[in-house]
């Protein structure tokens, strides 16, 4: 059997009942960064890629949600001692000088235990590549993963692997939602919404001119998942004072005042809330869902599970240097409810701008450009 290397991406749990959907948005994606492709096909529960770039393509595929992993790995015949000596061979060239690996075979076997791989792979490296002084690590500590997943009738064993996004696929809910960026904690938001499945309509508040860029910074992070060529992004000035908690509250309630209106303007029936008992009062974030509730529209709170792993989202779309920023605005509860006037709101929504967006390397300059 001729041995082919493919990029294989392996949906999680939440997208194996999606996989139709997952390969057209994996189409969608290579398209979108110019990456060619022979051919996507299924093998069992992975999905394979033959690309003629395979370091680029998994990279552009690793955007996507709805992936548990990516990896880049040469396809055999599902049989015992061929597996074994590939993984000696193809894997044992990827140890370095005393480094402690481990063999790890997961899938579908026959006529034999994946573990029996992995005991007789780790033996033969041990033997066949003693100059290199390897030795086997365990579950807790090791130097080099060498993977390798079985399928009915092939192998594949992985020269590169990668951590997926996890989540959901996207767009196979076959809802839209309206979601705002403002801030560290609604880029977040924005981000898990899209995780979440949904094809999400984003907008942008601000107060003043000089947080754009910071603002379109993460925008430039969430966009990418979205596995589309062009999108719109609204934006929108509310002039009230940045500093206060109670200010801030209050910016936030103009800020669902205007995607409720957005909403209702592009016949979307969901509105995602940046809103997390986290960071908010009960109050607050019922008065908030009641507020959208008595328009008629759906609020989706994708931040109310979220704890800890808020930061671990942040990282994800750059903002590690933000984290201490965020755990600041997180401790700023108030239980007081905002007021707001009509007369804010529709100053805030004469400032509307839309800019078209197509996907690429410049899409930080090409909006704010567009945006003086």
């Amino acid at each position: 059997m001729k041995e082919v290397s493919y990029v294989v991406v392996f949906p999680t749990v939440f997208s194996k009942n999606k996989i139709p959907q997952l390969i057209s948005n994996i189409k969608k994606i290579l398209k979108i960064r110019n990456q060619e492709f022979k051919s996507i096909k299924r093998d069992g529960d992975i999905i394979l890629v033959d690309s003629s770039d395979p370091v680029f393509s998994s990279s552009a595929i690793n955007l996507l949600f709805g992936i548990e992993k990516v990896a880049i790995a040469r396809q055999v015949k599902n049989d015992f001692k061929t597996i074994v000596s590939e993984i000696t061979s193809l894997g044992g060239n990827l140890l370095l000088k005393g480094e402690k690996f481990l063999v790890k075979v997961e899938g579908t076997s026959k006529g034999f235990f994946p573990k029996d791989v992995e005991i007789a792979a780790t033996s033969s490296i041990i033997e066949k590549k003693s100059n290199l002084g390897a030795k086997p690590g365990t579950e807790e500590n090791y130097n080099k993963l060498l993977y390798t997943y079985l399928t009915k009738n092939n192998a594949y064993i992985c020269i590169f692997i990668d951590k997926g996004q996890g989540g959901i696929t996207f767009n196979s809910p076959k809802q839209n939602t309206i979601c705002s960026v403002y801030d560290e904690i609604s880029a977040v938001s924005c981000f898990e919404t899209i995780k979440q499945g949904f094809d999400s309509k984003i907008i942008v508040c601000y107060r003043k001119d000089s947080e754009l860029m910071n603002l379109v910074k993460m925008i430039n992070q969430i966009i990418p998942r979205l596995a589309k060529e062009k999108i719109s992004l609204d934006f929108f000035q509310i002039k009230i004072n940045p500093t206060g908690v109670k200010n801030y509250q209050t910016f936030i309630s103009s800020v669902i005042e205007i995607l409720i209106h957005e909403a209702k303007s592009n016949k979307l029936v969901n509105v995602s809330l940046s809103l997390s008992p986290l960071a908010f009062s009960q109050d607050f974030i019922e008065y908030s869902m009641n507020k959208v509730f008595q328009n008629n529209k759906l609020p989706i709170m994708p931040l109310s599970g979220v704890d800890v792993k808020l930061f671990e989202e942040a990282k994800e779309i750059g903002l590690e240097k933000q984290i201490p920023k965020m755990n600041k605005m997180i401790l700023m509860n108030s239980k007081e409810i905002p007021k707001i006037t009509g007369k804010d709101v529709k100053s805030a929504l004469n400032t509307k701008k839309t800019v078209d967006v197509v996907i690429g390397p410049n899409n930080v300059h090409d909006i704010l450009d567009s945006l003086e």
